[in-house]
């Protein structure tokens, strides 16, 4: 498994964190490589098919001076998951970091399922999975949305209540095993976001739910690629940092305030 572009690639030398980041091939996940990256950290960027992309961010991420790999497994693959770790045992002996950043459910074509399978029970087996590499102090972050995190309180846009409700189903399944999480040193954190202006979930539901996406605009200024993974790479660096980050959505952290 130790070649380019399949499983952990052979890399450069090794930093003394290790941080694995989930559908890290673009967009957030890809920002978040290069934070973690640029932060010392060894970064071991996922993707399930693109391999190619994901080794230009690995590039990046060299030439910029840091350390990383490319990771290949689809994460709703349990074997595959299962050799990846492996390969991550076997080469770095730890798991410091572990960036819950796949996800997915409006991919044309996809069965009803589909979006359960990834957003809640994938997630929940990769930091099960993984529990053996990591060690005291390491620590676990879940990259949501607004509009799963408050789900079912909130509306959502037309066509996204699948992953709303598997997403939010995802987080309560790690939420339910905080404290398992505790008593081994490892810490849960979570990052919400509202819409995140250039990505991809947008742009698609620009085209299924418009009024939606241009009511989330009338808001605020939706928050950006850069921003949101500047707050999820802070949740992974930073110790003291609180449980649950949220960016963005002013009118959602209302309710927040006054819980």
């Amino acid at each position: 498994m130790n070649r380019r572009g399949a499983g952990v690639d052979a890399g450069d030398e090794v930093a003394n964190r290790v941080a694995l980041i989930t559908g890290a091939s673009r967009g957030i996940g890809a920002e978040v490589a290069r934070l973690l990256g640029a932060a010392g950290l060894h970064v071991l960027v996922n993707y399930r098919e693109k391999a190619a992309r994901a080794n230009t961010v690995v590039d990046a991420i060299r030439m910029a001076g840091g350390h990383a790999s490319a990771a290949g497994a689809d994460v709703c693959d349990e074997a595959a998951v299962k050799a990846l770790l492996a390969d991550v045992g076997e080469r770095f002996a730890t798991l410091d970091v572990l960036v819950l950043n796949a996800s997915g459910g409006l991919e044309r074509g996809a069965d009803p399922g589909y979006a359960m399978r990834l957003n809640r029970d994938a997630q929940l087996r990769l930091a099960t999975l993984a529990l053996p590499l990591m060690p005291a102090g390491a620590r676990i972050v879940f990259v949501t949305s607004h509009q799963a995190h408050f789900y079912p309180a909130k509306p959502v846009p037309d066509g996204y209540e699948p992953i709303a409700q598997s997403k939010r189903a995802g987080e309560d399944a790690l939420l339910a095993v905080k404290p398992a999480l505790a008593d081994r040193g490892i810490a849960l954190k979570v990052v919400s976001g509202d819409m995140i202006d250039g990505t991809i979930i947008v742009r698609l539901l620009q085209r299924r739910d418009p009024a939606a996406v241009d009511a989330r605009r009338n808001q605020a200024v939706l928050p950006t690629v850069d921003e949101f993974a500047a707050a999820i790479a802070q949740a992974a660096l930073d110790s003291d940092h609180r449980d649950t980050t949220y960016v963005g959505g002013a009118d959602y952290l209302i309710a927040v305030a006054h819980e």
